[in-house]
């Protein structure tokens, strides 16, 4: 009997076809279609009764037939570095959140910034039917670069805003970024700088971080030396090492710039280890404003980049491309400096301040 029952219930769910749907919807079969394949191409007030009558009668589109219909999956694929990133496990969801809205799937991989990997990847998700494709940063093989250009395959490099390419991106000015950070840093007096930064291999949004440092630094007749700048995984336990390294120095730095939040929270740990104090005895920054920046003690200085709007804007731009729509190849999104308390002026200044102000309430 329960068998019985099961069978039924298969056969009546295969009964239902688009027929049934657009007989619900008291519509025809080509606008359901239309409204399926092309959401954007019907009104608002059609998409809401196909909608309805797909939920009331338990249709499953068939997704074979609409991408042989239409030549289109209604799938984006998008490759990261790694999802053991705070950041990109941000943006991922942002993006899927948008795509869910317009009717489209997410087809996630990573790369472990690894461009040989990440051209496999492209490969494997070109045969399968992916709409369009977002990447992170520039760094790709050239046997990718030849695979998006032979297969026309929209795509949008994410992290990075290179306006002289004659392709899509859309992020951040990392090496303007970074030299506003370093120029605050300056402003309150710091001339003996570090840098904890990311592995710059394969990434080129670490790598233009670290420039933006040295310019900066340059501009003031400063440079980075080789003994106070340190590459790391994107792990507390190496930004903990580095800060080791640095706080073992005779002549120690008195601020410390990382390549991002999670970098900088290794380093403020190892500095109260050693029974210092962030930011009397040395100011910490970081990049990207993650979520727990403002509540650690002391909050965090850093340099906010809008994640959520970067992905967005790549899954739109990618969207309304495939959709004959055309908008700016290119969009820069302003990193911001978010001044906490992890930042003050270096430990010699800060005691010379101490004193003119005591002298000042004697006189």
């Amino acid at each position: 009997m329960y068998q019985f029952h099961v069978n039924c219930f298969i056969m009546k769910a295969k009964s239902v076809g688009i027929r049934d749907v657009a007989k619900e919807a008291g519509v025809s079969t080509a606008s359901i279609s239309r409204a399926l394949n092309s959401p954007e191409s019907v009104s608002p007030a059609l998409r809401l009764r196909v909608e309805s009558a797909i939920a009331a009668l338990g249709y499953i589109p068939d997704a074979a037939a609409r991408a042989l219909s239409s030549r289109r999956t209604r799938t984006i694929g998008a490759i990261v570095p790694t999802v053991d990133n705070a950041m990109f496990a941000r943006g991922i969801e942002a993006l899927q959140q948008y795509l869910s809205l317009q009717g489209y799937l997410l087809l996630l991989a990573t790369s472990g910034y690894d461009p040989e990997v990440e051209h496999r990847q492209a490969q494997n998700m070109v045969s399968r039917g992916i709409d369009g494709l977002i990447l992170r940063g520039d760094v790709h093989t050239e046997g990718l670069r030849r695979l998006l250009a032979s297969q026309r395959m929209p795509f949008v490099n994410v992290g990075v805003y290179q306006p002289d390419k004659p392709y899509a991106s859309i992020g951040a000015d990392n090496e303007g970024a970074a030299v506003r950070a370093a120029h605050y840093l300056l402003e309150l007096g710091h001339t003996r700088i570090a840098m904890v930064a990311a592995m710059s291999a394969h990434n080129d949004r670490a790598s233009a971080r670290v420039a933006g440092v040295r310019k900066a630094l340059a501009a003031r007749g400063l440079e980075l030396p080789a003994h106070w700048f340190y590459e790391v995984q994107y792990k507390l336990d190496d930004a903990r090492q580095a800060a080791r390294s640095l706080l073992a120095q005779p002549n120690r730095p008195t601020a410390v710039i990382c390549g991002n939040d999670v970098l900088a929270y290794g380093v403020m740990l190892e500095v109260e280890r050693h029974g210092l104090h962030v930011p009397n005895d040395m100011s910490v920054m970081g990049f990207d404003d993650l979520e727990w920046s403002r509540h650690l003690r002391p909050s965090l200085t850093t340099m906010h980049l809008p994640t959520d709007e970067v992905w967005s804007r790549a899954g739109a731009y990618l969207v309304n491309l495939l959709a004959g729509r055309t908008g700016a190849l290119h969009h820069e999104v302003d990193a911001s400096l978010v001044v906490r308390e992890s930042t003050a002026p270096p430990p010699t200044l800060a005691a010379d301040d101490q004193t003119k102000s005591a002298f000042t309430l004697r006189t």
